[in-house]
């Protein structure tokens, strides 16, 4: 992996460790205060991983398919609690990294799913061409 892809990597990492963290604190001080929102942050959390490892081994046609799935899974998150922190802010009081369609990340969890997909089109995996076995003379 090089190019875009390596910094694609990069910042899925970052906000992987970023969601981890925050997730973990909130969830270990005020998780009776806002469970939704802290839970969500946690399940953000996991996307992430799941996601920068999947990009790692896209190589491979079920990691592939694993990035696919977490990453389109990760642009639903952040256009649904998105619209719900702007539609029904008293759901989320308490900020998760994907309210305000990442806002609070200066809206990277907006534009990364996109450029993750985008990513996913450009590169799929090589698969190996199959080998075309002559046929058999009937004698």
């Amino acid at each position: 992996m090089t190019g875009i892809g390596r910094v694609l990597v990069i910042v899925y990492g970052i906000m992987a460790l970023a969601a981890t963290g925050r997730s973990f604190v909130q969830i270990a001080q005020r998780f009776e205060e806002a469970p939704l929102a802290y839970s969500l942050s946690a399940v953000s959390a996991l996307v992430y991983i799941l996601a920068t490892l999947a990009l790692v081994f896209a190589g491979s046609r079920v990691w592939y398919l694993v990035a696919w799935v977490a990453i389109a899974f990760e642009l639903v998150g952040v256009l649904v609690i998105g619209t719900l922190s702007l539609v029904l802010p008293e759901l989320f009081a308490h900020p998760t990294v994907w309210s305000w369609f990442g806002m609070g990340y200066v809206f990277v969890p907006l534009v990364l799913p996109f450029l993750g997909l985008w990513w996913l089109i450009t590169h799929r995996p090589h698969t190996p061409a199959a080998t075309v076995q002559p046929a058999a003379v009937a004698s």
